[in-house]
């Protein structure tokens, strides 16, 4: 009597309960799917990272005395799709139960639902769905929590998540420093000191493993660096990356979370999100390492808080929010913006500086941290009207650890605004004035901060009055926006023209800024 139990490859935790003891009886299925790896274009690390990671846990469960079936990307038996493969190998084990973790990402899940459904209709084997036993919350808890609420807020359901588990609370529901929030003392431009961490890097060489994605005709983009890998293969070397955060970065990461430098690439950030992601690392162990080195003295609190705000908060948060609102939340276009991606986006080279930077950072390290995302690439993308079905797939693919679930509602509802509010209160926009401030960017850029019109000024400045303008009567009623819309009363019509002429024009050039 076989138990077949699939592990995809977002679910690496080698302490989920499955794995408390062997059993000869349960087979362990990973595989390596063109399904996976072709329903967008992916960049090389991301690929290279997943099958790596999963390649080590196979081993790791063998090791354990765990019976594991693998399925290479270029093994001949490689049907490549999940339910092709499954039944081959459901044939292959005469496999009398199939289990499987709950998916993170819509389409697994009714994949998966669908392959049970038929496994019980048409060869009478019974199929089950268990817990990835990784998230505080279930798929359903924010959208029933918000379910009597005309307005969904992070910030209501960040607090409930910090009373509930106890999480930087000084007692009587009260939080420690006597507020939730410290989000106003983490926007400081980052003055060139402390120096930015050391950049970790496990010894790993996958030049091999990045010739068979190769020889399998695996379409990537981005650089592989397949050598000295700086992503972790497995658990212990996540465990590794985040005491180096812990000790190095968190300490400064409270200052400059929302500043921007082309002199260092990640400064404080934690790089844990792959890590987290798969499920390499427990959202729990990471919130009580942080809450642990601000009570200890190590870390200031505005650092703490604001690092477990984006772990215990938003990544919670979000998840809720794809859940309530998929399917469907993919084709949100709240603005109706059809420009598509200039082909820039796939190699860096424009003369914006800013918008080179942030793009070429996550062509050469599959990351860039959330101001860059928000601030930079997604700012420019919403005010130049770029279709955000567009920038969703390519978010999707270029980022390590981007999945649907936490890529989707950052993308269409956070960046793009593509929902109209369900996420977010107002638009996340801003002029040069707002990239500058936050950066050195500017400095020795082909374009002017300063000026809204002509040739070389910057092009943010003339897309946001014009964003302005034109969605007026869906925007100006928002009161996060009253200011916005005083200052646009103040240009003259004329001016206003000359501007959102000038706008047309970089839409209509947008290959050559």
């Amino acid at each position: 009597m076989t138990t077949l139990r699939l592990i995809l490859g977002d679910q690496l935790n080698p302490e989920h309960s499955w794995f408390s003891a062997p059993d000869d009886n349960t087979v362990y299925v990973l595989m390596e799917a063109r399904q996976e790896t072709d329903y967008v274009l992916h960049h090389a690390q991301k690929i290279i990272a997943i099958f790596a990671a999963m390649r080590d846990f196979a081993r790791q469960l063998q090791l354990a005395g765990h019976r594991v079936h693998y399925l290479a990307i270029d093994d001949p038996a490689n049907s490549q799709s999940l339910p092709a493969n499954l039944d081959a190998l459901i044939a292959q084990y005469s496999a009398s139960a199939f289990e499987y973790q709950a998916p993170d990402e819509w389409r697994l899940d009714r994949q998966l639902a669908e392959y049970v459904s038929q496994l019980a209709s048409q060869l009478s084997i019974p199929g089950r769905m268990v817990d990835s036993e990784h998230f505080y919350t279930s798929r359903d808890e924010a959208a029933l929590l918000f379910a009597e609420r005309k307005q969904w807020l992070m910030e209501h359901f960040y607090r409930q998540m910090r009373i509930r588990h106890g999480v930087l609370m000084a007692g009587s529901g009260k939080p420690f420093g006597g507020q939730w929030n410290f989000d106003q003392d983490n926007r400081k431009p980052w003055p060139g000191l402390p120096r930015e961490p050391a950049d970790w890097r496990s010894e790993h060489d996958h030049s091999a493993l990045w010739e068979s994605i190769q020889q399998a005709g695996v379409a990537s983009f981005g650089e592989p660096s397949a050598q000295r890998f700086r992503w972790p293969l497995n658990r212990a070397e996540a465990l590794q990356q985040l005491d180096d955060f812990i000790d190095e970065a968190l300490p400064h990461f409270g200052d400059f979370q929302d500043a921007l430098t082309y002199r260092a690439w990640r400064l404080f950030h934690s790089l844990l999100s792959f890590a987290l992601n798969t499920k390499m690392l427990n959202p729990r162990e990471v919130v009580a390492r942080a809450a642990e080195a601000h009570e200890s003295g190590l870390v200031p609190l505005a650092a703490a808080e604001g690092f477990i705000r984006q772990i215990l908060g938003w990544r919670e948060y979000v998840r809720g929010v794809y859940w309530a609102n998929m399917p469907g939340y993919e084709a949100q276009n709240y603005f109706d913006h059809q420009q598509p991606l200039p082909s820039w986006f796939w190699s860096g080279e424009t003369k914006m500086r800013c918008l080179a930077q942030a793009i070429g950072q996550s062509l050469e390290h599959a990351y860039a941290h959330h101001i860059q995302r928000l601030m930079v690439i997604g700012n420019f993308a919403l005010l130049a009207g770029l279709n955000p079905a567009a920038v969703h797939g390519w978010y999707l693919g270029i980022y390590i650890d981007a999945f649907e679930w936490v890529e989707l509602p950052n993308t269409v509802g956070m960046s793009q605004f593509a929902d109209g509010g369900k996420l977010a209160t107002k638009p996340y926009v801003s002029s040069a004035a707002y990239i500058d401030r936050m950066s050195d960017y500017c400095k020795g850029c082909h374009y002017d901060k300063k000026a809204r019109i002509g040739e070389r000024a910057c092009p943010f400045n003339a897309l946001y009055w014009d964003f302005f303008a034109r969605n007026g009567e869906r925007l100006s009623a928002n009161p996060r926006l009253g200011m916005v819309y005083r200052q646009l009363a103040k240009i003259s019509l004329a001016d206003l023209h000359v501007a959102q002429g000038r706008a047309d024009e970089i839409r209509a050039g947008i290959e050559d800024l």
